[in-house]
Formats: C-alpha cells, sequence, structure tokens
C-alpha cells in the first residue's frame, strides 16, 4: 500500500475461498495433500468453515481463509509446483470461488 511520498506500509494478504463440495470421493484427498503446503508457505488458517451460515446473498457451504505475510507470498503458494499439483481436487470436484485481498489498515 502507498501512501504517497514513497513510503509503502507491508500488510499480510488474505486468500478467501467458498465454494461447495459437488464429489465428496474427488474432494477427499485435498485437504490432506493441502495442509503441507500451507505449512511450508508459512500461512495460517484463519478460518476452515465446513458449515458456514449464510446470512446474506448465495455463498457455498464451506468458507477457508489463509493468511499470507504477503500477496507475493501468496501468490508464492498458489503457483508453487506442489499446490498446482493438487489443486485439481478442489476445482474439479467444486463449485465456488477464491479472491486474495489486502489487509485493511486504517488510516492515520
Amino acid at each position: 500500500m502507498s501512501f504517497g511520498y514513497g513510503y509503502h506500509l507491508a500488510m499480510s494478504a488474505y486468500f478467501v475461498a467458498s465454494y461447495t463440495v459437488t464429489n465428496e470421493a474427488g474432494y477427499e484427498p485435498y485437504v490432506p495433500a493441502v495442509l503441507p503446503t500451507l505449512m511450508a508457505s508459512g500461512a495460517e488458517v484463519l478460518v476452515a468453515d465446513y458449515d458456514s451460515e449464510v446470512i446474506e446473498g448465495e455463498p457455498h457451504t464451506i468458507t477457508v481463509v489463509l493468511r499470507f505475510e504477503s500477496k507475493a507470498a501468496a501468490h508464492g503458494w498458489y503457483g508453487s509446483a506442489e499446490y498446482q499439483a493438487i489443486k485439481h481436487h478442489r476445482l474439479d470436484h467444486s463449485d465456488g470461488t477464491a479472491v486474495l485481498v489486502n489487509e485493511f489498515v486504517m488510516p492515520g
């Protein structure tokens, strides 16, 4: 984040996924395979809820929020050979979205 005059604030980045599993058997290998990749990347699992409560709109039943040191670190994990080799277990057997967002820093 830039505040002008060349000052930049380093901030965390968050990977937020909301999805519904469409094929349990195909998805099953994903979780045990993804955890070591997250640990190796330094990610912190903040939320992993398989029974998300819908209060607005049409979100999915699973919500996952991961915290990374930076967007570069998140991209490093997502683009890693280790994650690329297993992400198909989630993508091919679920419907949903994933976004990468910056941490909010209160101005001041």
